[in-house]
């Protein structure tokens, strides 16, 4: 038996309301100009919400009114001093991406993994906690008792095949008025234990705001910052991570592509080998269609990359399959970016 934890942040946290707004601005660069080159950063804090990055794009937007319409939506006021510091890509990173070269936009390592323990082909406790967040974003919406600002994590007891036994202690921390304590408790244990009981997983404890309060939340509780919870746009620790965020880049940026097409892959392999899991790595130099390698892991051993690989790899090949410029990215930044 072996103990392992896995977090999930809710919507209303500051970093992933930073990752939110970076993602809606993506959308509406790509929505008026599929060739929108994007790298959207946002930091948030006592009264202030800075926007910067770099942005090239016939895209004609409102920053300042996409951040506000995000926090609305999220359930926070919109009263904020908004500075709007984009600025324009460097022309040096679209030599090696432009639509002659479609190269890579980055170099590094991504990350891809399946296993065979749900439908999703995802970690029961990481699927747990997904459902828990988007429960949690309702709530919000429904009483007024509920703050959008948490989070929650799970330390379940694990098997020598890795397999969820139980959960030892299911930790939630959530903002909220603090005047219906029991209520708003009960309401989210209820919901918790009936997700578990889906999975016939049996919770030992709970540990509901452990310091007995949390009436300040938001970014009048926390700095938020576009790109610090990459772990959990990932998939909770389960996996490698490749240490690039998703939010905010278009797909030619392969911290994005990359991510997305070695996910495919690690569902595709698990499926075609009967693997209980699979985690597939793909690295990239700038300006290089070719991936430098790919590398691949499973509870079987290594497996040894096909051909088509490197050439579904390639960014272009990638934003065509998987239609990269048409996904909704505000969305994905909510709960992580891998749900199915």
């Amino acid at each position: 038996m072996k103990l392992f934890s896995n977090e999930i942040v809710f919507r209303g946290h500051p970093d992933k309301v930073c990752d939110q707004i970076s993602a809606a601005i993506l959308d509406e660069c790509l929505r008026q100009d599929e060739g929108s080159r994007c790298g959207i950063e946002c930091v948030g804090g006592k009264g202030i919400i800075f926007i910067t990055g770099e942005i090239s794009s016939k895209a004609v937007f409102d920053a300042k009114q996409i951040a506000r319409r995000v926090l609305k939506d999220i359930g926070y006021s919109d009263d904020y001093e908004i500075i709007d510091n984009i600025g324009k890509q460097s022309a040096d990173i679209a030599l090696g991406t432009n639509d002659e070269v479609k190269g890579a936009g980055d170099q590094g390592m991504m990350f891809g993994y399946a296993c065979n323990d749900t439908p999703e082909l995802l970690p029961i406790a990481m699927v747990i906690l997904q459902r828990l967040a988007e429960k949690y974003d309702e709530l919000v919406h429904e009483y007024e008792d509920f703050y959008p600002d948490g989070k929650a994590q799970i330390t379940g007891i694990y098997d020598d095949d890795f397999n969820l036994m139980r959960i030892k202690d299911f930790t939630i921390s959530y903002n909220n008025s603090e005047e219906n304590r029991e209520v708003t408790d009960q309401i989210l244990k209820d919901y918790a234990t009936g997700l578990c009981k889906e999975y016939d997983i049996q919770i030992e404890r709970f540990l509901i705001n452990p310091t007995g309060k949390f009436l300040i939340g938001g970014f009048e509780g926390d700095a938020g910052l576009t790109g610090r919870k990459i772990v959990v746009d990932s998939y909770q620790s389960f996996s490698n991570v490749g240490g690039g965020c998703m939010n905010g880049k278009d797909p030619s940026k392969v911290d994005l592509s990359g991510t997305y097409i070695a996910r495919v892959f690690a569902k595709e392999l698990l499926k075609e080998y009967d693997l209980k899991w699979c985690e597939v790595q793909l690295s990239y130099a700038i300006g290089m269609r070719r991936p430098l390698a790919i590398y691949i892991d499973s509870d079987k051993g290594n497996l040894q990359p096909k051909e088509e690989m490197y050439e579904r790899a390639q960014p272009s090949r990638i934003i065509d399959e998987l239609d990269m410029k048409h996904i909704n990215y505000e969305r994905q930044a909510m709960y992580g970016h891998f749900r199915n």
